[in-house]
């Protein structure tokens, strides 16, 4: 993670303690007329296919398999929705940007994303993840650009940081954090993760905190 973060030890505790929890899924929307009442806080998870997105959460939470794992590109069709303590909701978004796809799937995806992305008054910050080994892709711009029409705080996520050298790592975040230093509603720390390692997990969960609070919860 970005040094320029600083956490402190109180916000990695509390984030420990927050994602002990008990977590549960609580609802999946394929539609926008299926997406659940708005409750609580929410934190969503955007990514292209197969970036990790469950896998992630799955180790953000500490279940084996709370988020369903697939090697399969574009199997995630719905938004899926995890509740944990404190009124804090987890959103796992479809994936994006699989070729094979198509066009139809793609809008299909833009529709369901601008519906939630548009109207969820407790949505907090929607982290979007990049696969550290391939870095920003043309299909993650235009998740940006459908996140600063929309207002929406979002932040950049590195996942399987564990594939890269110490050295590639560090200029994949400075490339990347340059990448979207320009937009608007982009949270200027990149994070690094990896959810088999564990590396940059204390941090997102204590990222999460801070959101929380800034929320007031």
């Amino acid at each position: 993670m970005n040094e320029a973060a600083g956490f402190s030890d109180e916000e990695i505790e509390t984030g420990r303690k927050l994602f002990a929890c008990e977590w549960t899924f609580l609802a999946g929307a394929g539609s926008p007329e299926s997406l659940p009442a708005m409750q609580g806080i929410e934190v969503a998870f955007a990514g292209r296919s197969n970036v990790g997105k469950s896998s992630l959460i799955n180790a953000l939470t500490n279940r084996k398999a709370l988020a369903r794992v697939s090697d399969t590109p574009g199997r995630t069709q719905e938004l899926n929705f995890f509740q944990g303590g404190m009124n804090l909701r987890l959103v796992d978004l479809p994936g994006y940007g699989y070729a094979k796809a198509g066009r139809a799937k793609a809008e299909q995806w833009t529709k369901l994303a601008q519906a939630y992305l548009a109207g969820r008054a407790n949505l907090a910050r929607v982290f979007v993840l990049i696969d550290a080994r391939h870095g920003l892709k043309e299909a993650d711009g235009g998740v940006f650009d459908l996140l600063d029409q929309a207002a929406v705080s979002y932040a950049v996520v590195l996942t399987k940081a564990d594939k890269l050298k110490e050295t590639e790592l560090s200029a994949r975040i400075a490339e990347t954090a340059a990448g979207i230093s320009r937009r608007a509603a982009a949270f200027p720390v990149v994070f690094s993760t990896s959810a088999h390692s564990g590396a940059g997990l204390p941090e997102l969960r204590a990222a999460i905190v801070r959101v929380m609070r800034e929320r007031g919860n």
